[in-house]
């Protein structure tokens, strides 16, 4: 009896386990899902992303103070780079109240030192960037060692581009951001940031 006992014991314990294993895995493919259906607000008071188009997703939001209307585009790489498995490098393009403002590139990992200066002395990367079969190279602005500032020529060509490519100065060395910008909605962005594509072109 007690043999018995200690038998349906452990069927059950090995059944709360496989059931537990079982929710572990339907929660994790739901979170895998809605990250990569992008249908979350990853910024406060931004609503939830919806595609742009391609691997776009697009988020707005609304100055509380200025009543300005923003629109936020974001394309994540198709790589990581080598100091965070787990966060994808991402260039994002801002704007506002249908107007083009910036567009940032987040390598999501700490740059390397500034290497130039800017025109007016503020401090610059040099980097090198493939737009289909072109490749240029850029002094993008060096924002506290997190970011750099693309410029607006380097934009337009993304924009309409199928193979992106950046290849930047990372803390071990150079290091390659890979994009997909394929399938963007041009006429939206035409709307919402008054942007069009353009021919890349050699410096």
């Amino acid at each position: 009896m007690k043999t018995s006992e200690f038998f349906n014991g452990r069927q059950r314990s090995s059944e709360a386990v496989c059931l537990f294993a079982v929710v572990v895995l339907v929660l994790a493919a739901a979170v895998s899902v809605r990250a990569q259906s992008g249908s979350f607000s990853p910024y406060q008071g931004e609503s939830d992303g919806v595609s742009a188009g391609g691997k776009w997703m697009v988020f707005r939001s609304e100055d509380k103070m200025t009543g300005a209307k923003k629109v936020r585009l974001e394309l994540l790489s198709d790589n990581y780079l080598s100091e965070d498995p787990d966060y994808k490098p991402r260039i994002e393009l801002m704007c506002t109240n249908g107007k083009y403002t910036y567009t940032d590139f987040n390598p999501g990992i700490r740059l390397g030192p500034p290497n130039r200066p800017g025109f007016w002395g503020q401090p610059q990367m040099e980097v090198m960037v493939r737009v289909d079969d072109t490749r240029s190279n850029h002094g993008w602005n060096w924002i506290r060692g997190r970011f750099l500032s693309v410029d607006k020529g380097t934009t337009r060509e993304l924009i309409g581009a199928h193979v992106f490519k950046i290849e930047i100065r990372g803390r071990k060395g150079p290091e390659i951001a890979e994009f997909s910008p394929a399938g963007l909605d041009l006429a939206r962005v035409k709307q919402t940031c008054d942007l069009t594509p353009k021919k890349p072109s050699k410096n």
